[in-house]
């Protein structure tokens, strides 16, 4: 029997200190970055101290953003935006779904259905990315090369190598970029990868992870009238142009050209525990194998090390993992953890606080406001880009594996599968005229 303990997210100052050196926009970065002078300093966890240089509402030091795709994730964020921070402009190709979004705030906010034309027009320090999977990496390139800091949403791409691309427009540019697996400030998630990953456990033998679904392919559909002030094309995006179907643009997480399913939705969250807590974050397995067979197979993943991670599990923690250490067994999920013995963790953070970190608001509120503090200090955010892409990069291969029924070789330093022509043809995909991903 595993003991249950319940403990709350935290907000941490930045990850790994890293500084980043602007050249872009210098006066308005260097004017956000005095506002923050005095917390430069701050140690790793600051869920009690982030606040403050945050709520300052003088003019000059509010973070002036733009959002792109306005649907609900895109809201939940726009309400647990902290007072640093002011929307100005919004962007949605069905118009629709913006005016639902002024409406829910009451706001008079300009808005665009082409982000391109809110980039150009608009004078914003930085940008929240909640698109579909399939229309989130020009987005961020195109934000990276304007100057603009960025928080996407998980998953960060649709399909393997827009990550790196995304990567590098964000390096070249000098870009604060958060990526929405907010597991990465929450306090207790935290503690416990800290833990594992410091060997506190002794050595981990394996990890349990739930086989979260993938895709399905594209079935024929009969085409629907278009709503009104919906510009079908251009949610379409890089993807063909099909005839329009509700469960296509409503439904879009279920199919294979615009999502990786479960697998990059939930497991955008639960594998980006997993790296983090065996110290993985900026590499990957070396090989996945496939257990059982289908779109949904079971499969195993495998590091350089030898340490497996099997995607065996029909429930559990979908915001997490199992991890089988020497000393016992921990899950980890969202806010909250379980050992057996029930004795395993030491020194865990008061239980009875997580109250406080489950009110309304701070699910990502703690996540959005280490970003703003990050604007204003220059260094990189708690799911930093590399992160995440290579926590989604993970899941893709999972996917892949699935696609193709056979054991896949990987070498992460060159993100390329090892002599497979097959499956390398698999890490990118053909995009339509007028969407293709800018030179970075």
């Amino acid at each position: 029997m595993m003991s249950s303990q319940q403990v709350p997210q935290q907000d941490h100052v930045c990850f790994d200190g890293g500084s980043l050196q602007s050249s872009h926009m210098p006066t308005r970065r260097d004017a956000l970055r005095s506002a923050a002078a005095a917390t430069v300093g701050l140690g790793y966890h600051a869920a009690t101290t982030v606040a403050s240089p945050l709520e300052s509402n003088a003019p000059s030091d509010v973070i002036r953003i733009g959002v792109i795709g306005t649907g609900n994730r895109a809201r939940q964020l726009m309400d647990q935006l902290p007072k640093a921070a002011r929307v100005v402009a919004i962007c949605d190709c069905y118009q629709k779904r913006a005016d639902e979004t002024l409406a829910k705030f009451d706001a008079k906010w300009t808005t665009y259905s082409n982000h391109r034309q809110m980039l150009d027009r608009e004078s914003l320090d930085a940008v929240i990315i909640a698109t579909p999977d399939h229309g989130r990496s020009l987005p961020c390139i195109d934000a990276c090369q304007a100057g603009l800091d960025v928080y996407a949403e998980k998953p960060l791409t649709a399909y393997v190598s827009e990550g790196r691309e995304i990567v590098r427009a964000a390096r070249q540019n000098n870009t604060v970029f958060q990526v929405g697996t907010q597991q990465r400030t929450m306090e207790i998630n935290d503690y416990l990868c800290r833990q594992i990953r410091e060997g506190n456990l002794g050595r981990v033998r394996f990890v349990q992870a739930v086989n979260y679904t993938g895709p399905k392919r594209y079935q024929h559909l009969p085409a629907e009238p278009i709503p009104q002030g919906d510009d079908w094309d251009r949610w379409c995006g890089p993807t063909p142009l099909r005839p329009f179907h509700s469960s296509l643009q409503f439904g879009w997480m279920q199919w294979r050209a615009y999502s990786g399913g479960e697998m990059t939705n939930w497991g955008a969250h639960g594998v980006d525990q997993i790296q983090w807590a065996l110290g993985k974050s900026l590499t990957g397995p070396t090989q996945f194998i496939p257990v059982t067979g289908g779109p949904n197979g079971k499969v195993t993943a495998r590091y350089d090390d030898g340490l497996e991670v099997r995607f065996e599990l029909d429930q559990g923690p979908q915001g997490g993992a199992i991890f089988q250490c020497d000393a016992g067994k921990v899950e980890i999920n969202r806010n909250r953890f379980a050992t057996n013995p029930a004795d395993l963790i030491k020194n865990a953070p008061d239980s009875a606080v997580q109250a406080k970190w489950e009110k309304p608001g701070w699910i990502a509120g703690p996540h959005l406001a280490n970003w703003l503090q990050c604007i204003r200090t220059r260094q990189r955010p708690n799911a930093d880009v590399e992160i995440g892409h290579r926590s989604i990069t993970f899941c893709h291969l999972v996917n892949l594996t699935r696609e193709l029924g056979r054991t896949l070789n990987w070498d992460p330093k060159r993100e390329t599968f090892i002599n497979d022509d097959e499956a390398n043809s698999l890490l990118t995909r053909p995009r339509r005229s007028g969407y293709e991903l800018p030179v970075t």
